[in-house]
């Protein structure tokens, strides 16, 4: 017969066990909602996870398409505007992940039958030039970004109706389902203050200020690496970051051709098919 000490040292075994086996399950459903293009009802409708489970869903959900071939180049940062974080209730940023199959090539073309209800969103891009294991802050971030560049996110919740808790979202990645960069910029070029409009078939459907960013993009960077830290993880030499969104998200549709312009650093664009 088991003693308590042993009985008690099985209960843990098998609430981890049933953990993990929550998580792979969560984890499926959102990779399977990703493959089919075809949304599912928020998983906290069902499930009740915290944000570390939820961000450990999301890696292995991630870890499945690796599996399949993609590969990790990056992150991107949701919940930069301060007025996001506030309406979430909410102190610090959320992160996903990006693989090589998710982006396109400038003036590209998006499948749209791939995503279930896509916006678009302009953003700006930083690539890493040195691993980050720790965090850094504003006196040395110059020293692990090689350039700067703009950019178009493109985000597709797997839920219906585009609706989720903080950690429905985590868990699905952040939304994140593609994105675009333009031209490489050198990594002085500033970031700060700078004037952005994403258009729709050439009409003017989003304007707004790279400030909207943690009132600085290069904040994004520092607080990913915050957040990096807490969850183990690494951002390796070459890594591509998303800093996050600049403006409000607009739906595209078949047929839409999506131009991001950033002043003082170009414009981005990309086809809807």
């Amino acid at each position: 017969m088991p003693n308590q000490i042993e009985k008690f040292s099985l209960a843990l075994i098998f609430l981890k066990n049933l953990t993990t086996y929550m998580q792979q399950e969560l984890a499926n459903i959102i990779d399977t909602a990703t493959k089919n293009a075809q949304a599912v009802s928020q998983l906290s409708a069902t499930h009740q996870f915290d944000l570390a489970t939820a961000y450990e869903i999301q890696k292995l959900s991630i870890s499945r398409r690796m599996e399949r071939g993609e590969q990790l180049i990056g992150y991107k940062l949701g919940f930069t505007s301060r007025a996001k974080m506030e309406q979430m209730g909410v102190h610090e940023v959320i992160w996903g992940r990006l693989t090589d199959a998710m982006q396109i090539e400038n003036g590209g073309a998006l499948d749209f039958n791939k995503f279930i209800h896509p916006r678009a969103e302009p953003e700006i891009a930083f690539r890493v030039n040195r691993k980050i294991d720790s965090v850094i802050d504003m006196d040395n971030i110059l020293d692990y970004i090689t350039a700067v560049a703009p950019a178009i996110e493109i985000i597709d919740s797997r839920y219906e109706r585009f609706k989720f808790s903080l950690e429905d979202v985590v868990a699905d990645n952040c939304s994140s389902s593609a994105f675009v960069l333009g031209a490489w910029q050198e990594p002085q070029t500033s970031v700060q203050d700078l004037a952005i409009t994403l258009k729709i078939k050439e009409a003017t459907k989003q304007s707004g200020n790279s400030n909207a960013i943690l009132g600085n993009p290069l904040v994004a960077l520092v607080e990913l690496s915050k957040m990096i830290v807490k969850y183990g993880e690494v951002i390796e030499a070459g890594a591509i970051v998303l800093a996050g969104a600049a403006t409000s998200a607009e739906y595209i549709h078949q047929g839409d051709q999506v131009e991001a312009v950033f002043q003082d650093l170009g414009s981005v664009k990309l086809q809807v098919e």
